[in-house]
């Protein structure tokens, strides 16, 4: 059942996050942390639940195997890059926290404002899969599901909004849990993203012809006006 499956993926995404964050840490007494997993925990089952019901195709191309023997080489390589990059970057944070001290932590207001933002970014996120049922975890044609371009909704603004909506995400959850040199290192995340987008891009042209007019007609990839 496809919202058992997407439940379970859930519970496995949240499970990693927390022996990211916590493991480094070396300790269970982190409230941030712990606030932050509760919280995420419960708007991403919720997500999961609403895709379900009104957007099954999303929910099902999202819960695809993130290496697949139908993905490009390239695409393998990329795809490698980004959890590298994400997950030292989360290991980080815990570090850099508890042990490094690279900068003075946020105030208070800056670090609910970064909780704010962090869930925004969530939201595009959500928005994005909502708008393509084609978003899957890799670049492939999907020829056996009359894979045609999406360019509406935020689609039509920025390429790639699902990696818009992640990078606000992380940028959140950097002040949220009182790391400036987290928000730095974001930096490396989302080169390892620019790499991923570059194949994605160069495959999408390949196999659907339709993309390279859209690239002309949408010019940016993350961010409106400026790349």
């Amino acid at each position: 059942m496809l919202i058992v499956r997407g439940l379970l993926g859930g519970a496995s995404q949240l499970v990693l996050l927390a022996a990211l964050l916590l493991i480094p840490a070396g300790t269970w007494e982190w409230p941030r942390a712990i606030r932050f997993l509760l919280t995420y925990g419960v708007v991403l089952f919720l997500a999961i639940v609403w895709l379900a019901v009104v957007a099954p195709a999303s929910l099902e191309a999202r819960l695809e195997p993130a290496i697949s023997r139908k993905q490009p080489v390239a695409d393998r390589i990329a795809t490698a890059f980004i959890g590298l990059a994400v997950g030292g970057w989360m290991v980080f944070i815990p570090l850099d926290v508890f042990r490094l001290h690279v900068f003075q932590p946020p105030l208070l207001f800056v670090s609910r404002v970064g909780a704010v933002i962090g869930f925004a970014g969530f939201a595009v996120i959500l928005i994005a899969l909502h708008q393509n049922a084609f978003a899957t975890p890799v670049v492939r044609h999907q020829s056996e599901r009359g894979h045609t371009l999406v360019d509406t909704g935020l689609y039509r603004h920025v390429r790639h909004p699902f990696y818009t909506g992640f990078v606000v995400a992380l940028l959140g959850l950097a002040l949220w849990l009182e790391s400036y040199a987290a928000v730095i290192g974001i930096v490396v995340v989302v080169a390892s993203l620019v790499g991923r987008i570059l194949v994605e891009e160069s495959h999408l042209r390949d196999t659907l012809p339709v993309y390279t007019d859209y690239m002309r007609r949408v010019r940016h990839r993350l961010i409106p006006g400026v790349w």
